[in-house]
């Protein structure tokens, strides 16, 4: 049986909002929210992601990261990492992006005639005729 586009996109709508009510949604979107309130939990953040951009930027152009700043990411490593709500956060992440993958694998796992073979890409059924 065929199926057109547009039958296809609203099983995908109803799939999308199955996904958006599971417990793990709430639970990321609860832990982003809670590290979003605590001023600590964000600024941490915030300067991890400054220091980041700062040192992406210093290798682009050639210029080696100094002992002050590993020391500063190391510091700031080590306290987003035993930070309460940032703990929480990033196993609620896991548990979604976990569930996404859960997902894909069940929507790929329909197709895996489409799944290249070999070096040569996907088969041709008329091939050998």
């Amino acid at each position: 049986m065929a199926t057109d586009t547009q039958s296809i996109l609203a099983d995908a709508d109803k799939l999308g909002v199955q996904v958006a009510q599971h417990p793990a949604v709430a639970k990321y979107r609860a832990a982003q929210k809670a590290v979003a309130e605590d001023p600590d939990a964000s600024r941490l953040l915030r300067d991890f992601d400054r220091l980041l951009e700062t040192l992406g930027r210093q290798e682009q152009t050639g210029m080696p990261v100094t002992d002050a700043q590993r020391t500063q990411i190391e510091s700031l490593q080590s306290q987003i990492m035993t930070h309460i709500k940032v703990k929480n956060l990033n196993m609620a992440q896991l548990e979604f992006v976990d569930l996404l993958r859960k997902v894909n694998q069940a929507i790929q796992g329909k197709l895996t005639d489409l799944q290249p073979q070999g070096a040569g890409g996907p088969r041709d059924p008329r091939a050998g005729r």
